[in-house]
């Protein structure tokens, strides 16, 4: 159970043996190399998927689960897929750069470059003795003879095909002498293509300043170039098919196109006899002289109201400079000083005579105050013969029950003061 768990999906390759295919359709077998074997089962849902024949001896590819078989408490594989070893090994070495270059944004279709409509030229990467170089030959003279034909060879097969793709690639790129690439080969198998499926290929397409159309094997052969490219063609004669324009379809856009010229040539010649025929009529209606005669009476008078305008704006102009003289000598600092010299002598003159006022109130009102202050002066009272009596202390004595006999009093007087002994007191 452990095993199962925590072991999840497993890849192997091994020698099928005790192959057997009963009528459940399910396939049980032996994989086994040199050293080792394991049991094996591969249920019918899982082998519908398998494209060949398996047969004893044959070496394989599988991905499997480890499962356990509890009525022989045995270890078994569970296979989940098979392939042969060979191209087995190759289609995961495939799959994974696949994913690899594609999660880089290499294959993002936002890079595809459209192939030019009318390339002046066209380069061939490829093999200089293949049957592809000859096929696509051949398509290019039938549709488009005088379009000039680079071909870059290279191997297309071989450990040293690669190295070589990638430098024609970048060659053509160096000289600039062709407007779209064709980079591919015949079909073979998936080994025989394997250069193409290289990652210094797929970044050389990729980064190429040349658009580039991928045309390896068969339509049915799929490889990493075709996804890198910005154009996948199913041969390489469809290749040349896809970048060469067609002869006879050229020569039916330059048919149309002589067409539409001609149409408008006709169409420009008949709006100018038109306007050729209008001037001639304006021109019978009047004479040239009477034209002219026109012409140089309206010079005339244009020339008599410029003059005037000319006039009225000097004459506006030195309105305005004798207004602005005025304004200017009205605000002279000489003028100004003399305003503000008679602006403070008013000023001072009108203080002075506030404050004469000011005083002559003040006198008034003073002398008025000392009036009523005389008559409710205590001194005016004593000087009638009265007198105020107070005790030493000050109090002032209103009636005889305030003083004992014997007691010394102080009696002011109008001028002056004296200081009396009580002999007696009379509270009648």
């Amino acid at each position: 159970m452990i095993l199962e768990q925590d072991l999840g999906l497993v890849w192997l390759t091994g020698e099928l043996s005790n192959l057997a295919m009963p009528s459940s359709g399910h396939w049980y077998f032996s994989l086994k190399d040199m050293s080792a074997q394991v049991r094996c089962a591969m249920f019918k849902g899982n082998n519908r998927r398998v494209p060949f024949r398996p047969q004893d001896g044959m070496q394989v590819l599988v991905q499997a689960r480890v499962s356990l078989y509890e009525p022989r408490g045995d270890y078994q594989l569970i296979i989940e897929s098979m392939q042969p070893a060979g191209d087995g090994m190759l289609a995961l070495r495939f799959e994974e750069l696949k994913r690899r270059l594609g999660a880089e944004g290499l294959f993002d279709e936002g890079r595809k470059r459209p192939l030019p409509l009318e390339p002046r030229a066209v380069g061939l990467v490829t093999s200089a003795t293949g049957a592809a170089l000859h096929d696509m030959l051949t398509v290019l003279e039938r549709r488009a003879p005088d379009l000039p034909v680079f071909i870059y060879p290279t191997q297309v097969q071989g450990s040293a095909a690669t190295a070589q793709i990638v430098s024609a690639i970048m060659l053509a790129n160096r000289r600039a002498e062709v407007d779209v690439l064709i980079v591919g080969r015949g079909g073979g198998s998936l080994e025989d293509l394997w250069c193409f499926n290289e990652e210094a290929v797929a970044r050389a397409i990729a980064g190429s300043a040349i658009p580039v159309v991928s045309a390896v094997g068969h339509e049915v052969d799929v490889t990493i170039s075709d996804f890198a490219a910005d154009l996948r063609a199913p041969t390489p004669s469809a290749a040349a098919e896809l970048v060469a324009p067609d002869r006879r379809t050229r020569a039916q856009r330059l048919v149309h196109l002589r067409q539409r010229l001609t149409q408008a040539m006709s169409r420009h010649q008949v709006a100018a006899r038109h306007g050729f025929v209008l001037l001639q009529k304006r021109l019978d209606h009047q004479d040239p002289k009477r034209r002219l005669e026109q012409q140089s009476q309206r010079l005339d008078e244009l020339d008599r109201r410029l003059q005037q305008h000319l006039r009225d704006r000097l004459h506006q102009g030195e309105r305005r400079l004798a207004g602005l003289a005025m304004r200017l000598q009205a605000r002279s600092p000489e003028k100004l000083l003399a305003i503000g010299k008679r602006r403070h002598q008013l000023a001072e003159e009108r203080l002075h005579a506030l404050i004469a006022k000011r005083q002559d109130l003040a006198h008034h009102r003073l002398a008025m105050l000392g009036a009523r202050l005389d008559g409710i002066s205590p001194l005016a009272t004593l000087g009638r013969g009265y007198a105020i009596v107070r005790t030493p202390s000050g109090e002032v004595i209103r009636r005889a029950s305030q003083v004992n006999a014997g007691q010394t009093l102080i009696t002011t007087l109008a001028e002056g003061a004296l200081r009396v002994r009580v002999d007696e007191v009379d509270n009648r």
